[in-house]
């Protein structure tokens, strides 16, 4: 069955993109996957799933994209007042601008 953009985007780029700010929380700057997941109203869990690659797989290994991402994560960090779906959205476009994650037609049908 084909699905629409819409349907791709929520299963295969919104947990890419929360994957890759998860990773950097933790790998660049050392936050613990419990913090991360407050930071990301999310359960640890999930925190865990991302960074073993069990959930969000993503190969996505463009230095201007995972730049922006730690940007994300750093204003994520340090802002308790930030506004998670607008920085989620900022870098699906950056993703969709640049090309980085395209739709295959073969998987989804434009609407």
């Amino acid at each position: 069955m084909k699905r629409t953009p819409c349907e791709y985007l929520l299963w295969n780029l919104l947990p890419a993109i929360r994957s890759e700010i998860a990773r950097s929380m933790v790998n660049d700057f050392g936050l613990n996957q419990k913090e991360a997941a407050a930071k990301l109203d999310i359960q640890p869990a999930a925190v865990c799933m991302y960074l073993s690659d069990k959930r969000g797989k993503s190969n996505i290994k463009n230095e201007f994209f995972l730049n922006e991402v730690k940007n994300s994560a750093k204003k994520i960090i340090q802002d308790n007042d930030i506004d998670l779906v607008k920085e989620t959205c900022r870098l699906c476009k950056i993703l969709k601008s640049k090309g980085l994650f395209p739709f295959s037609d073969s998987t989804i049908n434009k609407h």
